[in-house]
């Protein structure tokens, strides 16, 4: 069997969809408009060690991918989003971890037995660097065209050389699967660029300054996005803008900063997907609670993954905001690596709750880490498939989630 990156090279400029793929076209599509389709969409995002323990435990083969196997509903491809475009620069490398710099400036450390790669540096280490910083051009057609070194792709819970090239996986993919093109915005770009802790130190030293900066690195992926929806000339079914702007307890700036500074830019690229016909997932992990007002003004249409470990609950969110938003994810991944079948079904169940109505895309918390058991992931799908269907009978585990309508 021909590994993705094969099919990636020999895909067709256009490929025709499966009828298959159509059916979870418009499943995605009803779900997002807040009509109850066929049954409850699933996907997930998984980790590397994630799906070696999978296809281990599962005696499957060394290609096989959950997406694949399981028929996913949806997935995302995100192209070069590095300031600067080139390779990896290797600093270390030993058969048990390596140390690159990658196209952010980023010096990152991949243990190959840890799940997850350590930051250890910035090219752009003050804020003079940082305001004097120029980036690449964000139309450069290497971001889209041509394989190659990125940092999202290549270093993180897994390590990948020469990506291939995005168009051409998109390609890959989009035959039998919704696919959704991805873009960063500003706090996902300073988290790579300076560090999270400089950058917040900066904001909090220099908030006019340092909003000036986000200003810049906004216009330049909403210049990215836009690059993007053009070279993929009508293959895209949506956008996921990756944000990340909340911890535990709250976002990491105020909510007043970020509405000054950062909202804009959301509130552009959503714009600017919607006018392409392009519905918009919202991805920010932690405690986004004080934003879920805004995301709706935004007209933003689904916000992710919702972390129940940041206290959030969408079937509480499903009774305060009603069908004014989507939503996808909020299973406990803690739930899911703990493997009682009992309590993962409870959990499964009850969050399907917030599907009612439409409006919910099933998935993890945040993404499928390597302590989840390959059978308790295999279990969940079955689970969802089984009791996803509409209507739903949700048995003991029903509850009412419904909420304020209003417009959207």
């Amino acid at each position: 069997m021909p590994s993705e990156r094969e099919r990636a090279k020999a895909a067709p400029a256009a490929a025709r969809r499966t009828a298959n793929c159509l059916r979870k076209l418009e499943r995605m599509r009803k779900t997002l408009r807040h009509e109850e389709p066929d049954r409850v969409p699933v996907a997930d995002f998984f980790w590397g060690s994630f799906v070696e323990r999978w296809r281990r435990e599962l005696g499957l083969p060394a290609d096989a991918d959950p997406l694949r196997h399981y028929d996913l509903d949806w997935t995302v491809v995100t192209p070069n989003m590095d300031p600067w475009i080139r390779p990896f620069e290797l600093l270390k490398e030993t058969p048990d971890e390596v140390v690159v710099r990658t196209g952010f400036g980023a010096v990152m450390h991949k243990r190959f037995a840890y799940p997850m790669a350590e930051m250890r540096g910035w090219e752009t280490d003050t804020f003079a660097k940082l305001e004097g910083a120029e980036f690449d051009d964000p139309r450069d057609r290497r971001r889209f065209h041509s394989a190659g070194d990125n940092h999202l792709a290549g270093v993180g819970d897994g390590y990948q050389r020469d990506t291939p090239a995005w168009l051409g996986t998109v390609d890959v993919l989009r035959p039998d699967f919704p696919v959704y093109g991805g873009v960063i915005e500003p706090n996902e770009c300073l988290t790579r660029l300076v560090g999270q802790e400089n950058a917040m130190l900066w904001m909090g030293e220099e908030p006019e300054r340092m909003g000036a900066v986000v200003d810049r690195i906004g216009a330049f992926y909403l210049e990215v996005a836009a690059a993007e929806i053009e070279a993929a000339a009508g293959r895209l079914d949506g956008l996921v803008v990756w944000g990340d702007v909340a911890y535990k307890r709250g976002t990491f700036m105020s909510p007043r900063y970020w509405r000054r500074y950062f909202g804009p830019w959301l509130r552009r690229m959503t714009e600017l997907a919607h006018a392409h016909g392009l519905p918009v997932i919202y991805h920010s992990c932690g405690n986004v609670r004080a934003l879920l007002a805004d995301f709706i003004d935004m007209r933003v249409d689904v916000v992710n993954p919702l972390e129940v470990k940041a206290g959030l609950d969408a079937i509480e969110l499903r009774r305060e905001f009603g069908h004014r938003i989507g939503f996808s994810g909020n299973s406990d991944i803690r739930v899911w690596e703990g493997g009682d079948p009992g309590v993962i079904r409870r959990e499964v169940l009850r969050k399907l709750n917030a599907a009612k109505g439409g409006g919910y895309i099933f998935q993890s918390d945040h993404s499928v880490t390597s302590a989840v058991a390959g059978r308790t992931y295999d279990a969940i799908v079955k689970l969802v498939r089984e009791f996803g269907t509409y209507p739903l009978a949700l048995g003991e585990f029903d509850e009412p989630a419904d909420g304020p309508a209003g417009p959207r």
